[in-house]
């Protein structure tokens, strides 16, 4: 079971709710592609915020003092026997989204829902700190924007 809440830290995200649910809701229809285990409950919290706060974020747990376009949390909880349970916060900056998605002349929810997707990869275990994972993580990603309509962000 995947459960997710969407959480407002920022004026820059309430007119997007109602599209980014229905995002989220399509990306996650590829739950088998994204690695989703049958054998836990995720719980994800979507917290919508700015550079400000994502950038304390990011000093705090990352002592990296710049904001960034997300940051991904996540904790193994086991509170029965019978299921195990992720918690994961999925931080997102909607100023550094519009101005990756700017710099690379693509569109806002298109940029969100590759973030989204790399977000849901972590949760599951990618990491991307060699060149080969960073290669397997891109080739889920590419594959599962294009089963959602997006073309291949890393030709831009």
């Amino acid at each position: 079971m995947i459960n997710f809440s969407i959480v407002c830290k920022s004026n820059h995200w309430p007119v997007r709710f109602k599209r980014i649910n229905m995002i989220i809701k399509k990306i996650l229809k590829f739950r088998s592609d994204l690695k989703f285990n049958k054998t836990f409950d995720y719980h994800c919290n979507i917290i919508l915020t700015n550079n400000k706060l994502i950038k304390s974020i990011n000093l705090k747990f990352r002592q990296n003092n710049k904001a960034t376009d997300v940051l991904t949390f996540v904790s193994d909880v086991n509170i029965n026997k019978k299921k195990k349970q992720k918690i994961c916060d999925i931080f997102l900056s909607a100023e550094t989204i519009k101005k990756d998605a700017n710099n690379n002349k693509i569109d806002f929810y298109s940029h969100l829902s590759h973030l989204f997707i790399h977000s849901f990869l972590h949760i599951n275990g990618y990491a991307h700190d060699k060149i080969s994972d960073f290669k397997i993580m891109q080739k889920i990603e590419i594959k599962v924007l294009n089963k959602i309509g997006i073309s291949n962000p890393y030709l831009y």
